[in-house]
């Protein structure tokens, strides 16, 4: 049997937590380098340029590359033959947060109560967990602190089949032209189709998790990417909602199966600050 202990789980996530904060994935960066290459607008091009700066400030100074250092968003892949050993494997996760966001310092975004007295529960907890069980024995964590500014322009809509390729495409754009600059462009769109209502909403968060560098395997979805990508800066909001060619980075989506009679679709929005780090823990004989 092999294993894998919820002292290894916790020391992983605090890492992640306090590493993600701090570092862009090279992924990111090859899009905002692109971005910045085809950039015409000075004014764009002047904020494309701060971003960069922003990047490597936080690096060498070891601080967060933004204020709001989000809530974790953490998607685990649990291979089926694993064991875990010294503790309950979800009080681990959440454990590793709690850690890395006290000795990152951190800031703490999180609130018990979403109406009333919003206390804030003082250690960015709790993370928020999406298990999925895999063959192996091999346990895999993807991390993103997810800001708020961001997650609040996302949008979810039940179509009608009717309305195929042409409604959701107008829906994506509608969509990101209400956002305008409040999600602080350029951004990377995370659209999942299909599914159920709540199904279709995590897809297209999932669907941020992809490594950029990385085309989408499937060739529909991959042109589609494009076409989308391209609709998107032809609305001119650019970098940070002052103009430009750049309001798109990139554009990652998933479908699945649905009713004959639903067709969700469900846009995630992220800032250009797209925080992602994934690791594997591989269990240990015992």
């Amino acid at each position: 049997m092999k294993t894998i202990s919820c002292q290894d789980v916790t020391k992983t996530i605090k890492e992640m937590c306090m590493e993600t904060n701090i570092t862009l994935s090279p992924d990111i960066i090859a899009l905002l380098e692109e971005a910045r290459k085809k950039e015409t607008y000075p004014v764009a091009q002047q904020v494309l340029d701060q971003i960069f700066e922003n990047i490597s400030y936080a690096k060498e100074s070891h601080i967060p590359l933004c204020q709001d250092t989000g809530v974790a968003i953490i998607f685990a892949q649990l291979g089926q033959d694993v064991h875990i050993s010294d503790g309950n494997l979800y009080e681990a996760v959440q454990e590793g947060v709690r850690q890395g966001y006290k000795e990152g310092y951190l800031r703490n975004s999180m609130v018990y109560d979403p109406i009333e007295q919003r206390k804030n529960t003082n250690d960015n907890t709790p993370a928020y967990i999406y298990w999925e069980i895999v063959p192996g024995s091999d346990l895999t964590f993807h991390l993103s602190p997810k800001g708020g500014g961001s997650e609040n322009m996302s949008q979810i809509a039940m179509l009608k089949p009717s309305q195929g390729k042409k409604g959701v495409e107008e829906f994506i754009l509608q969509t990101v032209q209400t956002a305008g600059g409040n999600p602080c462009p350029p951004i990377i769109l995370g659209i999942g189709l299909g599914g159920s209502f709540e199904q279709a909403a995590l897809l297209s968060k999932k669907a941020l998790f992809r490594d950029f560098l990385q085309p989408n395997p499937d060739p529909v979805l991959q042109e589609w990417e494009f076409s989308i990508r391209e609709q998107c800066n032809e609305l001119g909001i650019g970098p940070m909602g002052l103009g430009g060619r750049t309001t798109v980075l990139g554009v990652s989506m998933l479908w699945q199966p649905c009713h004959i009679a639903s067709m969700p679709a469900a846009i995630n929005i992220q800032c250009h600050c797209a925080r992602h780090q994934s690791r594997t823990l591989i269990g240990r004989e015992i």
